[in-house]
């Protein structure tokens, strides 16, 4: 939509002016755990645990931090906490927009509970499972960063079984998002390095099937506000709303 910003660029401009930058080392520690219990405890093995390590990584977590995420997923290290599990969460922003948020937790009620504070501080309400789940579906993404021939990358995603890509007209970062069949992920991702693409990673990510159209100022501060409190939350991992913002009104509040 001309004029207008999807989610996954809403993600990126307001990540530009967030004090916080990235997920915490607690978040991305947890994503190992996890993706170590789910599968095999090996990253040559087990793809959703070499995504997570290469994010940890790129954030500065320590070897050590990820040795010890790794083998307490794999059972192999107890120090007394309780084990994690992954819950997902639905709700309601500003204006009955969708709200998809995943979590990792050793505490349900304690996640829950700042889940709806977060939420009722910020216009909006914590719904219950099932309410907005069905306006998503889970999808592979593979990220590319940099300067990108389309022609080339219209045969790589037909060869490679993706679904649908869409280049990212950034001048400060030029790339392109594809979307692919979550069994296909790994694949798409390593066919695209092999033929020389600019990889930046291979993710899980919510799709909306449909979007809400946010052209009000004091709505759309209220929806950031809201994202900036629940991305704030140590056993929060994801989250994703099914709104689109008029640029103008982004670059007016995304400060």
């Amino acid at each position: 939509m001309a004029g207008h910003s999807k989610w996954a660029n809403i993600k990126r401009q307001k990540a530009r002016v967030d004090a916080k930058k990235g997920k915490t080392f607690t978040q991305l520690s947890r994503a190992i755990i996890v993706a170590a219990r789910s599968g095999i405890p090996d990253p040559s093995g087990n793809f959703q645990l070499r995504t997570a390590i290469e994010k940890a990584k790129a954030a500065g977590i320590p070897n050590e931090n990820i040795e010890r995420a790794i083998a307490k997923g794999a059972g192999t290290y107890n120090d007394g906490e309780a084990s994690l599990e992954a819950i997902r969460y639905e709700g309601y922003g500003s204006g009955g927009v969708a709200v998809l948020i995943e979590a990792l937790t050793d505490n349900r009620n304690r996640t829950a509970a700042d889940l709806r504070a977060a939420f009722s501080k910020n216009g909006g309400n914590l719904g219950e499972t099932g309410c907005v789940g069905w306006m998503f579906a889970q999808k592979g993404l593979v990220q590319l960063l940099g300067e990108v021939d389309e022609e080339k990358l219209l045969e790589a995603s037909l060869e490679g079984g993706a679904e649908s890509y869409e280049l990212i007209d950034d001048e400060e970062e030029p790339g392109a998002e594809i979307l692919t069949d979550i069994a296909n992920l790994e694949a798409l991702s390593q066919g695209l390095q092999q033929q020389g693409f600019p990889v930046k990673a291979a993710e899980l990510r919510w799709i909306a099937s449909n979007t809400v159209e946010v052209s009000d100022r004091d709505q759309a501060r209220s929806l950031l506000k809201l994202l900036d409190a629940l991305e704030s939350l140590d056993d929060i991992q994801t989250v994703t709303a099914n709104f689109e913002m008029a640029e103008e009104v982004l670059a007016l509040v995304a400060v």
